[in-house]
């Protein structure tokens, strides 16, 4: 459960602690393991009619020892999703979006050699209005859909930006994948931080707006 707390280098404190205390446990995992997690994942978010109903999709591409959503990503690009990916603007320490369709030739290592898309030879996303589905990463997740990343708050910063734009269109649904090891109790949460709506592990399929398990 995401509790607030006031006083900011606390808070800071304490959702280091708990990176920390999670990347390590993530880290043990054995790599066969975090790639039987990641399919059963993956197969799970594919399940949701979230999933299915949505035509314009975002992911991001996994490094170290995350789950690994590469699996998702390529599974979308064949399911004939519009699929776009991030990639961070050192200069406004955002991240732009980008349509990407090949995966081998218009992706190179950015940032933290993840992975991120070329603009030279990608779309840039103008307005994020269009995207109707996204799946967030993250360090910690509680099942009441706080979120604890990896502490630049880029994706605090982007769903910011989608629920203050002017839409037509729906909020695009929002969810984490993540091994069962990420679930914690006592997330902190500031003002800034921004919760997902689904969370997705390897046994559950958790509606967080709920807080209950909808599929098994």
């Amino acid at each position: 459960m995401g509790k607030k707390v006031d006083d900011p280098m606390s808070t800071q404190r304490m959702k280091q602690t708990i990176r920390s205390r999670i990347l390590s446990n993530r880290e043990a995992l054995p790599a066969p393991m975090r790639t039987q997690f990641s399919t059963a994942i993956t197969e799970r978010i594919l399940q949701m009619p979230e999933y299915q109903a949505a035509r314009v999709v975002m992911g991001y591409m996994n490094f170290g020892t995350e789950f690994e959503s590469e699996i998702w990503v390529r599974q979308a690009l064949l399911d004939g999703k519009k699929l776009w990916l991030p990639k961070v603007n050192r200069s406004t320490n955002e991240l732009d979006v980008y349509r990407v369709t090949d995966l081998q030739n218009e992706l190179v290592a950015g940032i933290w050699n993840i992975r991120e898309p070329m603009p030279n030879r990608c779309l840039k996303m103008e307005s994020l209005e269009s995207l109707d589905f996204i799946l967030m990463p993250g360090v910690a997740f509680g099942r009441d859909g706080a979120r604890l990343g990896y502490g630049g708050g880029f994706y605090d910063k982007l769903v910011g930006r989608i629920n203050g734009e002017s839409r037509v269109a729906p909020i695009p649904v929002r969810v984490a994948g993540a091994y069962s090891l990420q679930l914690e109790e006592d997330i902190p949460q500031e003002l800034t931080d921004r919760k997902v709506q689904w969370l997705v592990t390897e046994n559950e399929t958790i509606d967080c707006r709920d807080e209950v398990v909808r599929r098994n």
